[in-house]
């Protein structure tokens, strides 16, 4: 098929000629570990990014609960049980503790309520019509069995994850620490 020149080309059996630095590259195998590399980074990369997104919420999840079971002590001691005490000092309280993952003012839902007994606490977070957790704030008093839950809607970034960890028909996950016990006989 080709033949051999003195000026260093090749002639192809149609009597084109072919460069020797063209035949050559077509025979090097040089570059193969470089084209696998790019073959198999982008998926490697989405991977590494869904992992790390996933850790993510996870870690926040865990701060969250930390912050629930640190405000659920100034209502179980009945250091929240005063009058000028009010919803929203608590959720100040409760953004004290916040250190950099949330959103306290825009995305962090506060809800306190008292129940009569263990069996008949709900799990379920009610939404509203558009979509925001309902929140109440009763402390309760002396010996009474209360329920904190800190509510947030966690942005899910990735696209590819937001499949696996987005609420349904959202982009968002809603996080939730919940903390019930009763209060001290303060």
């Amino acid at each position: 098929m080709f033949e051999s020149t003195r000026a260093g080309l090749s002639r192809l059996a149609t009597g084109r000629t072919v460069p020797v630095w063209l035949r050559r590259f077509v025979r090097r195998q040089d570059g193969a570990t470089a084209i696998e590399f790019g073959i198999v980074l982008l998926p490697f990369l989405s991977i590494l990014l869904m992992t790390m997104e996933t850790a993510l919420v996870f870690f926040a999840q865990q701060n969250l609960e930390t912050i629930a079971a640190d405000s659920a002590r100034l209502i179980m001691t009945g250091q929240a049980q005063n009058a000028s005490f009010d919803a929203a000092k608590f959720k100040s309280a409760v953004c004290d503790r916040v250190v950099a993952l949330f959103s306290c003012s825009t995305g962090m839902y506060v809800d306190v309520q008292k129940y009569t007994s263990f069996a008949s606490i709900s799990s379920t977070v009610t939404l509203d019509s558009s979509g925001n957790p309902v929140t109440n704030y009763n402390p309760g008093g002396k010996n009474e069995i209360v329920v904190v839950r800190l509510i947030y809607k966690w942005p899910i970034v990735s696209p590819l994850t937001q499949t696996y960890l987005a609420d349904a028909a959202s982009t968002t996950r809603m996080l939730v620490a919940t903390a019930a016990f009763r209060n001290e006989p303060f």
